[in-house]
């Protein structure tokens, strides 16, 4: 896998991903949740705000990098706000 470019970050990345889908699997199985309606009006469960979350976070950053030229860890930051807000409100 030479031709990928693999990097500390980019494997951090990657690993984090996947420990928090095998977290939320380990959930889901061990706690099963009924699906809540929030501020969206839809109802989502666990694993919907996750999407919600890594979708906006995604979103979130690529802005950050297209319209400021501030650090990348504040956006982080700005992601770690959207995701307790969409996992408490949504």
């Amino acid at each position: 896998m030479s031709w990928m470019a693999w990097t500390l970050p980019t494997a951090i990345f990657f690993v984090t991903i996947a420990l928090l889908l095998v977290t939320f699997t380990v959930l889901a199985v061990r706690f099963p949740e009924t699906p809540r309606r929030g501020v969206l009006g839809i109802e989502t469960t666990r694993g919907d705000r996750l999407f919600i979350t890594l979708l906006g976070s995604a979103f979130i950053t690529l802005a950050w990098l297209g319209l400021t030229t501030a650090a990348l860890p504040w956006a982080m930051l700005v992601c770690l706000v959207w995701a307790a807000a969409v996992f408490r409100w949504v």
